[in-house]
């Protein structure tokens, strides 16, 4: 006799994080959320490390799933094709989930019954420093396509923020298997389009960065990454407007030419890291991202547009220079705003008593 199905399926996938994958599961099971409601499945594609032996440490309660190295889209399909949950919670193996996580969002799922996706605030860690912060990322609930601005303004957030329903899921399955990195933005970039998503406001895990990072690590220039960056960033685009096309989205709607445009923008960064664009090149790329990339603030769009004129004159290589000298001029002026360059008056060394101190106040009745 089968099990009873989860509530909830937790798909974590690996390659060689063996040294951070333990945290990972204990972060998911520390939850407090019922043992018989979910399920931990570990995807290792294809590890050479000791992920296998780190992870059989935890018995019966994780189910372990090793398959030949095929990069994360093929680790998700794997799993997927094994996760029996209603909802489907995502963790990278490197990062881990605080307390809290598991039953917020499945109230969130509860709570919204058409809700496709619940994802949350994201808060990242420097291994190296040991600084954690919270990025400033928008955070917009609804059904995105009806309205333009929280379209444009929709992130796409990393694996282990997202939670999706499974039968909304299936209507964006599979994922194509040349996405060796950025399967988890296939998946959010186009639940949007099936139906509401919901953006809790809490901070319920932790990205960590780290210099072996698929996406973010091993340095912005380094040409392995960048190529690997640039032709995955392209197979994504493709996919997702393969996708929109197939089910009768007009792609030629301003609304939908604009989210094009974000998108191929972001592309255009990548490829210029292999091949430094021109001067009218990275002007008019600088132009596009004022224009199009709403979900940033009005004064980064401001600066953007700034550097595309500035671009012409200093080219790609020194456009970095354009923020120094920026930065040179206002920041004295800011100082002078704030009357940092006026005389203050001197203090004593030692603060005058105030009037009415704590000690002389009468005792409470």
């Amino acid at each position: 006799m089968s099990s009873p199905r989860p509530v909830v399926s937790v798909l974590i996938d690996t390659y060689n994080y063996g040294c951070y994958v333990e945290e990972a599961i204990d972060s998911v099971l520390r939850q407090e959320f019922p043992a018989h409601d979910r399920e931990i499945l570990v995807v290792d594609d294809g590890s050479t490390d000791d992920t296998e032996q780190r992870v059989r440490k935890f018995g019966d309660a994780v189910s372990y799933f090793r398959k030949p190295n095929g990069g994360q889209a093929s680790a998700f399909n794997f799993g997927l094709r094994r996760a029996r949950g209603k909802y489907v919670a995502f963790l990278d193996a490197d990062d881990y989930w605080l307390p809290g996580k598991l039953s917020r969002v499945v109230d969130e799922f509860e709570k919204h019954p058409d809700a496709a996706m619940v994802y949350h605030g994201l808060r990242q860690l420097d291994s190296g420093a040991g600084r954690i912060w919270d990025a400033q990322a928008a955070e917009v609930s609804g059904f995105l396509p009806a309205k333009t601005r929280d379209l444009l303004r929709y992130t796409w957030f990393p694996t282990s923020f997202l939670a999706f329903r499974r039968s909304a899921l299936d209507l964006v399955l599979p994922i194509p298997e040349s996405l060796a990195i950025q399967a988890d933005a296939y998946l959010s970039g186009l639940i949007a389009f099936v139906a509401p998503v919901v953006a809790v406001p809490e901070y319920l895990a932790i990205y960590r960065v780290h210099g072996s990072n698929l996406f973010a690590g091993g340095g912005k220039n380094d040409p392995v990454r960048c190529e690997l960056r640039a032709r995955t960033r392209k197979a994504l685009i493709d996919g997702m407007k393969r996708w929109l096309h197939e089910r009768s989205y007009d792609l030629a709607r301003p609304e939908l030419q604009m989210l094009l445009k974000q998108w191929e923008a972001i592309q255009e960064e990548d490829a210029f890291l292999l091949r430094p664009p021109s001067r009218w090149r990275i002007s008019a790329h600088l132009m596009r991202c004022a224009r199009y990339r709403t979900q940033l603030g009005w004064r980064h769009r401001a600066v953007s547009g700034l550097n595309a004129a500035g671009a012409l004159v200093v080219g790609y290589e020194n456009i970095h220079k354009l923020d120094e000298w920026r930065t040179a001029i206002t920041h004295p002026l800011r100082r002078l705003a704030n009357g940092k360059f006026w005389p203050q008056p001197r203090r004593s060394k030692t603060p005058e008593r105030m009037p009415f101190d704590t000690q002389d106040k009468p005792a409470m009745p």
